[in-house]
């Protein structure tokens, strides 16, 4: 297949390449620089450089395409509603490109947002009005009906591996500015997890065999307590932890702190099920005790 993937030099979306690659797929990889076209060359790919507001282009290297595996997204706290605009425009763009052909359209989403204190199944829909986000995962399986073959791939908070500088290397960095590890409460709190090679190889197998409408969970583990991700940060860097007070989780914290102290655990029975998925990498433990967010 010739695959058209956005983002393609991001830490999922440059996994995925390789993924995709070393399967026997063209890929063909957007990026927006230089660098990271070179990103996308020494894996094999061929960049092609633009970026989300060229929705005629994307809508052109749709077109030429079997399947469009789409990671990019403007990631600004500060304009949320922005970056939910042009995540949508270009799908838009994209998936009309596709229904053309019959092509499949693959978007990233999240499993936050959709259940707290139980697991969360690839049934569970999380309010639109949850994140400005979310109707865009809406709007992309509904084109299962215009006959792209649209597939939503829910990933977990922590994408896990060496190089990682999301939600674990941030709570790393607080703890060094405070002294101290923390987490919120008793920390039984639990936070769903996966490699980086198994998030990478399932976008792959959805690729090549997700029904039109799926609805697929990128989770390997289900929920990390809080508390054992805490410890295992303390342990690799050579800090105590401390149990810090739910109403006092936003000043020791800052932003971070809103999501920590959430029980979000999430499930991947169906997603296993349907596509053979089996995640073999290292843990999110086994990976913070690696000394992967030591540096």
């Amino acid at each position: 297949m010739k695959v058209f993937v956005t983002g393609a030099n991001g830490w999922i979306g440059s996994a995925s390449v390789a993924e995709l690659v070393a399967a026997g797929h063209e890929v063909v990889g957007l990026v927006r620089s230089d660098e990271g076209a070179a990103v996308v060359a020494a894996l094999g790919g061929t960049p092609r450089q633009g970026n989300l507001l060229d929705l005629d282009g994307l809508a052109e290297a749709a077109a030429d395409a079997d399947a469009v595996v789409h990671m990019a997204y403007h990631h600004d706290f500060s304009q949320m509603g922005l970056a939910a605009e042009m995540d949508g425009a270009a799908i838009g763009a994209m998936g009309d490109a596709l229904a053309q052909r019959g092509g499949a359209l693959l978007i990233a989403s999240g499993v936050l947002s959709l259940a707290e204190g139980r697991s969360a199944t690839e049934h569970d829909r999380a309010s639109l009005f949850a994140h400005p986000r979310l109707p865009n995962a809406a709007a992309t399986l509904a084109m299962a009906e215009q006959g792209v073959r649209s597939v939503v791939v829910r990933f977990p908070p922590t994408v896990h591996g060496a190089g990682d500088h999301g939600f674990v290397a941030t709570l790393t960095q607080i703890a060094r500015e405070r002294g101290v590890v923390g987490y919120v409460g008793d920390g039984a709190s639990r936070w769903p997890a996966v490699h980086r090679s198994d998030a990478a190889h399932l976008v792959r197998l959805a690729v090549e065999a997700a029904p039109a409408g799926s609805v697929l969970h990128a989770v390997a583990e289900e929920g990390v307590r809080s508390k054992d991700i805490a410890a295992a940060i303390g342990q690799s860097v050579g800090l105590p932890t401390a149990s810090i007070d739910p109403s006092q989780a936003l000043a020791h914290f800052g932003w971070i702190g809103g999501f920590f102290g959430a029980d979000v655990p999430a499930s991947s029975e169906l997603t296993r099920q349907l596509l053979g998925w089996t995640p073999i990498g290292p843990t999110l433990i086994d990976d913070i005790l690696a000394g992967h967010y030591a540096q």
